[in-house]
């Protein structure tokens, strides 16, 4: 009978340690992939900072006239070509 219960407490001794074996290694496979995305995420941020940044340079307004005028050939109307709708 006390055969069978080391047995069985040396069983469960090693299941417990193989499962905290398991456990820190998916904790550190877990930790690899957090930090991969955390990196991912800072990337995408700069990224997302630059092109908000070129696209307020390609919104503004003079921008958008000048590029209107050389590419478009677009220019003021004269007056004589202005009406008014009432």
């Amino acid at each position: 009978m006390s055969n069978l219960i080391c047995t069985l407490l040396l069983f469960a001794a090693v299941a417990s340690a193989l499962g905290v074996v398991w456990t820190r290694h998916e904790s550190r496979v877990l930790f690899v992939q957090l930090t991969q995305l955390q990196n991912q995420r800072d990337d995408l941020n700069i990224e997302y900072g630059r092109l908000e940044l070129e696209q307020a340079t390609y919104a503004e307004p003079r921008r958008i006239d000048d590029e209107a005028r050389q590419k478009l050939g677009m220019v003021d109307p004269r007056p004589q070509d202005i009406r008014l709708l009432r």
